[in-house]
């Protein structure tokens, strides 16, 4: 099922996640999250998904990185769910990249993050996983690892570009600017 986005000025992207007990993983209902997560994600062309963005103040994301392919032949492929994930470590190269978001639809900035990552968490089938990973694999993990703490990517840019993008943001927050996917936003 299609879940509706949940766009900037919504408290839910605000709040830190909640960690998911692990007996919780594997019920069909939280499967079926997962499922619908996936297909909210294809649905809307993004390459990851965040709990927080489906209105689930939920320590989950899910990443696909095959639409990346066509544009950067080289980059890994990575599909899967991450659920109460711990990013212990990011290091290497400062890598600059034009983030977009689900829910800051319109607008992409260049965002700084570290190349590689050091990740705990547990898959889909509630397998405890401990991994590195880099490039662009590591950038859209950190982006929606930046979900379950309360953040946004615009958080991470300068106070001048924020306030550059300060109109575009309240367009979004007062559902003005609309996206090609169902979004949740309250007129305020």
């Amino acid at each position: 099922m299609i879940l509706p986005i949940y766009v900037y000025g919504e408290p839910v992207l605000r709040k830190s996640a909640e960690d998911i007990d692990e007996k919780e993983i594997l019920t069909p209902d939280f499967q079926q999250l997962i499922a619908d997560m996936f297909e909210t994600m294809y649905h809307a062309g993004g390459v990851g998904l965040a709990g927080p963005q489906v209105g689930k103040s939920t320590s989950l994301f899910v990443i696909d990185t095959e639409p990346f392919k066509e544009t950067y032949p080289k980059v890994q492929i990575y599909k899967g769910a991450f659920i109460n994930p711990v990013i212990t470590e990011e290091w290497g190269e400062d890598f600059v990249f034009a983030e977009g978001c689900l829910s800051l639809p319109q607008i992409n900035e260049d965002v700084t993050r570290k190349s590689q990552i050091h990740i705990e968490y547990y898959d889909e089938n509630g397998q405890f996983r401990e991994e590195d990973f880099s490039g662009l694999v590591a950038r859209v993990i950190q982006h929606e690892y930046d979900h379950l703490e309360g953040k946004v990517f615009v958080d991470r840019l300068s106070p001048i570009k924020k306030m550059v993008l300060k109109r575009q943001l309240n367009e979004i927050a007062t559902g003005k600017t609309c996206a090609a996917y169902k979004t949740v936003c309250k007129p305020r």
